[in-house]
C-alpha cells in the first residue's frame, strides 16, 4: 500500500502548543520533512520523539518533492513540518502536496498553531472576513502597487513582515489605503509577545522612532477608512436600496451596504430588519 502524507502544524513559540495527535504522528510516520532540521530537532528532542527527519525547505523543494514521493509510493508514512505554525502557509509544502494529489496518494492533514489565525482573534479587527497575502514586496515602489490592488478588499488585510521593513511598510500602506485602524503582532506565544493597536499613521510613527522590532510579524488592517462611512449616517436600508437601483442583487447590495458602514453581514442585516420593523411600526 502506498504511504500517507501527513501535514503536520507545530508551535508558533510555546512547545506547549501542540495536540496529541500531532505528537503521535510525528512518532508513527517513517519520516519528517522539515524546513530546518536543525530547528525541528528541539521539538522533537523536547518530546522524546527519534523519527529520522530529512530537509525540505525552499531551495530544495523542487528536488525533494520527487524523492518524497517515490518513497510514499513504496508505502512510507511522511510527516511534513515547518519551523513554525502549519505547513504550506508562507511556507513549503504546496509543491508536494499537489504532487502527492496528482500520483492519487492520501493527503491528511494534522491542524494546530497559525500565526495568522492566531493574530486575527486576539487583534480586536472583524473576523467575518479575512484576506491573508502574505509577504508583501520588499521594494516599495512593488510594495505599494500591490497594497494599491488590496484596497477594496472587503475584509481584513493580513501580511507577514520582516522586522526591518515594519516601519516602512506601516507608512505605505497609511498613504495607499487611507487611515485605518490596524494591529501589529509581534513574537505570538513567546515570551516577549506583544500586540500593539491603533491607527495606521500612529503605528507608522511609532514603529518610525523606536528600535526595529525582533521576531516573527503579523500586521493586520482593518478593511475600512476610518470615517469614511460611518460620518455619512446613511441608514442601512437606505444603501441596500441604492446599490440594488445600481444594479446590484439584494445579497451583493447588503454585502457592500454593509462594508461602507463597517458592520459585518450578520450585523448589516440585522439592522436592515430592524429599520423596516421600525418603518413599518411607523406607518
Amino acid at each position: 500500500m502506498a504511504g500517507t502524507l501527513y501535514l503536520v502544524a507545530t508551535p508558533i513559540g510555546n512547545l506547549a502548543d501542540i495536540t496529541h495527535r500531532a505528537l503521535q504522528v510525528l512518532k508513527d510516520v517513517d519520516l519528517i520533512a522539515c524546513e530546518d532540521t536543525r530547528h525541528t530537532h528541539k521539538l522533537l528532542h523536547h518530546y522524546g520523539i527519534t523519527t529520522k527527519t530529512i530537509s525540505y525547505h525552499e531551495h530544495n523543494e523542487q528536488r525533494r518533492t520527487a524523492e518524497l514521493i517515490d518513497l510514499l509510493k513504496q508505502g512510507s508514512d511522511i510527516a511534513v513540518v515547518s519551523d513554525a505554525g502549519t505547513p504550506s502557509i508562507s511556507d513549503p509544502g504546496f509543491r508536494l502536496v499537489r504532487a502527492a494529489i496528482e500520483s492519487d496518494l492520501p493527503v491528511v492533514p494534522v491542524p494546530g498553531p497559525s500565526a495568522v489565525i492566531s493574530a486575527l482573534i486576539a487583534a480586536g479587527l472583524p473576523t467575518d472576513e479575512f484576506f491573508f497575502a502574505g509577504f508583501l514586496p520588499s521594494r516599495s515602489n512593488a510594495r505599494r502597487a500591490r497594497l494599491n490592488e488590496l484596497r477594496s478588499v472587503p475584509g481584513t488585510l493580513i501580511f507577514y513582515e520582516a522586522p526591518h521593513r515594519l516601519s516602512s511598510t506601516l507608512k505605505d500602506a497609511y498613504e495607499v489605503l487611507g487611515e485605518r485602524e490596524a494591529v501589529v503582532a509581534r513574537e505570538l506565544t513567546k515570551l516577549h509577545e506583544e500586540i500593539r493597536r491603533g491607527r495606521l499613521s500612529d503605528l507608522a510613527e511609532h514603529y518610525a522612532n523606536a528600535e526595529n522590532p525582533r521576531g516573527e510579524i503579523v500586521v493586520l488592517i482593518d478593511r475600512n477608512v476610518i470615517g469614511e462611512a460611518r460620518e455619512t449616517g446613511s441608514s442601512v436600508t437606505a444603501l441596500v436600496e441604492q446599490f440594488e437601483q445600481d444594479g446590484l442583487d439584494h445579497r451583493a447590495a447588503l454585502k457592500k451596504a454593509a462594508r461602507e458602514l463597517g458592520l459585518s453581514r450578520a450585523e448589516a442585516y440585522r439592522k436592515l430588519i430592524a429599520e423596516r420593523s421600525y418603518t413599518k411600526a411607523q406607518n
